[in-house]
């Protein structure tokens, strides 16, 4: 009996073994989201961002830092949309009727280059907005779209087979962001993915679940523009409601929405591979 408690448990952990050891990359950081069932974010790892404020494109939610919003279930993260006005929320649009919640790795940890990837099941819907994507780490210093943007992955709920990477930076931002959708036979929402970016001085790559969808060098740039991948990024996770890209929920909406996080890792690359 105790052998074969022993084999049991040896099974369980060897597929996150598993995935954690890539040819030619170092595993550096990592949430596993295995934390007991109701825990909040863990604060060593990540910060909860707050506010109704819009969130530079008209965005309707307001995030907060309630376990209604950002928990773990035991096996992954839970980030959840509410259709909710709670007393004392205010938006930049008067009284707030969604909430949900966004975690970034400001300050806690930041790296330049290497090899950034989650295992994410996203929600569908109209209006509903998540994604897993990055900011220079000087955003204080000189804000956006100077500081970068690199969105590993984002969807907007009325493609729920696509999903989209880009790269946005001083001459190449908002509408005019560099990039790309990556379309699936199936339902985002029907399972888990793999979304991963490797990032190097000059050429990032996107995959989904193994397969390369994307390459971007500094020759895609417009004419003049700079490239500013070349620096520090923190990680950042959320899932947004409405905004001027995806517009804004309808009755076809379904609340509670859900992003389910089943890891975030990042490697580095091993020296001679």
């Amino acid at each position: 009996m105790k052998f074969c408690q022993i084999l049991c448990l040896l099974a369980l952990a060897l597929p996150t073994a598993l995935a954690q050891e890539l040819p030619g990359w170092r595993l550096v950081w990592a949430d596993e989201f295995n934390r007991p069932v109701g825990s909040p974010v863990d604060r060593s790892k990540w910060n909860l961002e707050t506010g109704g404020w819009g969130w530079g494109n008209s965005e309707l939610q307001y995030y907060t830092d309630s376990t209604l919003n950002a928990v773990h279930d035991g096996h992954n993260l839970v980030i959840t949309a509410l259709e909710q006005r709670l007393p004392g929320l205010h938006c930049w649009y008067g009284p707030c009727r969604y909430t949900s919640a966004r975690l970034n790795t400001r300050g806690k940890f930041e790296q330049r280059y290497g090899r950034f990837e989650a295992r994410i099941k996203l929600p569908r819907g109209q209006g509903l907005w998540p994604a897993f994507w990055m900011l220079g780490n000087n955003f204080g210093a000189v804000r956006w779209p100077h500081c970068g943007e690199i969105d590993i992955m984002e969807q907007i709920g009325r493609e729920p087979r696509s999903i989209h990477g880009t790269i946005h930076g001083p001459g190449y931002s908002g509408g005019e962001g560099i990039g790309k959708a990556h379309t699936l036979p199936t339902d985002f929402a029907q399972a888990f993915h793999v979304f991963a970016l490797e990032w190097e001085p000059e050429a990032l790559r996107w995959y989904v679940d193994g397969v390369l969808y994307q390459t971007r060098t500094p020759a895609d740039l417009p004419e003049g523009a700079r490239w500013v991948f070349d620096r520090p990024f923190f990680l950042i996770l959320n899932l947004a409601v409405g905004g001027g890209w995806p517009g804004a929920p309808d009755a076809t909406t379904r609340f509670p929405a859900r992003t389910l996080v089943d890891y975030v890792r990042v490697y580095e690359r091993i020296e001679g591979w």
